[in-house]
């Protein structure tokens, strides 16, 4: 007699704790013992008895039971072994989860990775988190086409993240290279695509002018910021240094006897293969009394820890580069001037001034490193001159706009 809901819900195993079997029709039934209710089909299959699983009780209900059981007679009569047809489901399964997109992503992903530094690895990893896995993450790579993906793209273009936008389209298409490359897709839907997004306008970071120096250093002073965050502000102005080689400075990168701060080659702006060569090449900051003085100041504000500047939440760690960021926000320079910019205000007033380009642009790679050997040590004391110029013209300049006049033998 076949089972009903109420039977199936009742039953129990034998007294004696052994399981017990109560059939429904045609090989099915429940298995019930100590541990719970186990639906099975009992079949042949090239004269050999197995048997398969259907799911457990309640959550396969006796009428789903009966629908996996009533597919599972439809293959045998079709001559396939329900068993082996699921070992292939599986398999099937396994591999098309092994071929989504963003499966193939992160592979990628983890194999570039080790060429960018930490920050850049981690900002490309949520992009893709945020504007591609929830759209196309879960599609078969072998499914997207040029014009779902377009979709995807045009979401962050018409955000108004153009530039965005476009590494997206780039780094799709080098994911889909890879899926190329080991067989698990023919084509790359976004190589259409280049033409079909809007071309972002190269803007230059915004940086601050030679009659806006004043007010900028006024705004300075009135910061309410920590003053760990104001010495870090007048210190990347002072030595024009990147954000980055700023925030990660340890102080035994500082020679306060040579006053010349080192910053080793992990720590400035190279790929990470050309970090790790033997000829990679530190460079040297020479430093200005002002930026000593800064220096002093900072390490008894850092108490002794390992980095000019330590995280306040980690000291283990050091300070955010978003800190400067949002200090000049607070200051009233969102959108007027970036903490990059200092380079090019600094870089626009000494080449006016009469510096030599060389020595201003030191912290430039140098493909030819015998002659890069050779422009550290000739252009160090020409840069210790111009840092003491640009120091001292930071500290005059007023409101009516003083200048210090260079009369070295650039004037």
């Amino acid at each position: 007699m076949p089972l009903t809901d109420t039977t199936v819900k009742s039953t129990k195993p034998k007294p004696d704790g052994k399981p017990a079997k109560y059939p429904d029709t045609r090989g099915m039934y429940l298995l019930v013992n100590q541990t719970g209710k186990y639906w099975r089909y009992d079949y042949r299959f090239q004269d050999k008895r197995k048997t398969l699983a259907l799911g457990t009780y309640p959550d396969v209900s006796l009428k789903s039971a009966r629908e996996k059981h009533a597919e599972a007679r439809k293959l045998l009569a079709d001559g396939i072994d329900p068993s082996a047809q699921r070992r292939t489901n599986k398999l099937t399964a396994k591999i098309a989860a092994s071929n989504t997109f963003e499966a193939i992503a992160r592979e990628w992903h983890g194999k570039e990775a080790h060429e960018w530094d930490a920050m850049h690895a981690q900002r490309v990893i949520t992009a893709m988190e945020h504007h591609l896995f929830p759209f196309i993450g879960q599609r078969p790579v072998t499914d997207i086409k040029p014009m779902e993906l377009l979709e995807v793209l045009r979401k962050v273009e018409s955000a108004g993240k153009l530039d965005t936008a476009k590494r997206l389209r780039q780094r799709c298409s080098a994911i889909f290279r890879l899926a190329i490359l080991t067989g698990r897709c023919e084509n790359d839907p976004a190589a259409p695509l280049v033409d079909a997004l809007k071309t972002p306008q190269a803007e230059p970071r915004k940086a601050i002018k030679r009659d806006e120096i004043p007010a900028f250093l006024d705004a300075l002073e009135r910061y309410d910021g920590t003053r760990q965050t104001k010495l870090m502000m007048e210190l990347m102005l002072l030595t024009f240094t990147r954000v980055g080689e700023m925030a990660a400075a340890r102080w035994e990168e500082i020679d306060f006897d040579g006053a010349l701060w080192t910053i080793p080659p992990e720590h400035r702006k190279l790929t990470a293969k050309a970090k790790r060569l033997p000829t990679a090449q530190p460079h040297l900051v020479p430093l200005p009394d002002r930026a000593i003085a800064i220096l002093r100041d900072l390490q008894a504000i850092s108490g002794g820890r390992e980095h000019v500047f330590p995280n306040r939440n980690d000291p283990t760690r050091h300070m955010s580069p978003e800190t400067l960021r949002r200090a000049l926000e607070r200051m009233g320079y969102k959108g007027k001037a970036h903490v990059h910019g200092f380079r090019s205000t600094a870089s626009t007033i000494l080449n006016e001034t009469g510096f030599n380009p060389d020595a201003i642009e030191l912290s430039h790679t140098e493909d030819n490193k015998v002659r890069a050997a050779y422009n550290r040590a000739e252009y160090i004391e020409e840069r210790r001159t111009m840092m003491k110029w640009w120091a001292d013209y930071i500290g005059s300049i007023s409101e009516d706009g003083k200048v210090i006049p260079f009369r070295g033998k650039a004037a």
